[in-house]
């Protein structure tokens, strides 16, 4: 394996990952991780969460129970810089992990991705109990959200929390754009 030392970025050691065991190989590692919460793949989990990850993986694989929220949020992170087609289905079922960490990585997957197939479970979650959650789902309406998902893009415009409602507003300006016609 490529030395991915633990002094690099998420998406150094993700790079240099892809460069050894090729692109479609991480991807599809990280989209099983996602989907399963599995902490097996090893080597592929230290690329993807550095020295934290060996620690998490030394906590969490020996109690062999509910292991932690990072394996996946992490495998979601790998797919902003290792992707493939095939993950697309792990990304949009993310949408709906019970861990908010995951739930927004994924929506910063789909927005990276413009995965249209996601802009439903995008827009239920403008009612995420998780402010972030709620953030990263505005950004992902702006670039997958269609007419019918106008509802959900207004709710986050006028959302108690700040960062939502400027985002909501990024997402209602930048879908009026997009779908050509003015939506407010």
């Amino acid at each position: 394996m490529a030395d991915t030392g633990m002094a690099a970025t998420p998406a150094e050691r993700i790079r240099a990952l892809c460069a050894d065991q090729g692109v479609d190989s991480v991807a599809a590692g990280c989209a099983e991780i996602l989907r399963s919460g599995s902490w097996e793949n090893r080597a592929l989990l230290v690329a993807l969460g550095g020295q934290h990850a060996i620690n998490e993986y030394e906590r969490a694989v020996p109690a062999s129970v509910d292991q932690s929220y990072w394996a996946p949020t992490w495998a979601a992170r790998g797919l902003l810089y290792a992707w493939s087609d095939a993950a697309e289905h792990a990304v949009v079922g993310a949408l709906r992990h019970p861990a908010w960490r995951v739930r927004e990585m994924a929506a910063k997957v789909v927005t990276a991705r413009e995965l249209g197939s996601a802009a439903d479970d995008i827009a239920a979650l403008a009612a995420d109990p998780v402010p972030r959650v709620r953030a990263a789902a505005a950004r992902a309406l702006r670039a997958v959200g269609e007419f019918e998902h106008v509802s959900a893009a207004l709710a986050l415009a006028h959302d108690s929390d700040l960062q939502v409602r400027v985002r909501g507003e990024q997402a209602m300006t930048a879908m009026s754009a997009r779908l050509d016609r003015d939506l407010r």
